[in-house]
């Protein structure tokens, strides 16, 4: 049975992946890592769930948090993090700049990038260096 919760790639296979692509699956990754730190930390409404967690993943806050992991990247994340950025999405929403918009893009691309892989405790450690940012 195919492993939907963990599904891999090839190398080969990631390649061809668009930025978008990749941004795709890591807009998903990101927000459930978000939403399980969220269960997992005392909220207990569901409308305090949705409110922070839209806080949290919007535009602007990833912007936020892909200055918090820049300096944490390797060269091939490097790499993946700036073709997610050079990506070209057909619109940009109005809550957002373009620069917020491009840097969020990256940030889901790497996180895409990073769970085709299967390279768990990496998205964990990133995860974990945003996450100690909104404590501070």
């Amino acid at each position: 049975m195919q492993d939907y919760l963990q599904p891999r790639l090839e190398d080969a296979a990631i390649g061809q992946l668009s930025a978008l692509a990749l941004a795709h699956i890591g807009d998903g990754v990101y927000e459930l890592m978000t939403r399980g730190l969220l269960v997992t930390g005392g909220l207990r409404t569901a409308r305090s769930l949705h409110d922070q967690t839209i806080r949290l993943v919007r535009a602007a806050a990833q912007y936020q948090a892909a200055q918090i992991i820049l300096p944490l990247l390797d060269e091939e994340e490097q790499a993946v993090f700036r073709h997610g950025r050079n990506a070209k999405p057909k619109t940009v929403p109005k809550s957002a700049s373009q620069a917020e918009y491009a840097y969020a893009t990256a940030l889901e691309a790497l996180f895409g990038w990073l769970f085709l892989k299967g390279r768990y405790d990496r998205l964990n450690g990133l995860y974990h260096e945003i996450a100690q940012s909104w404590q501070s």
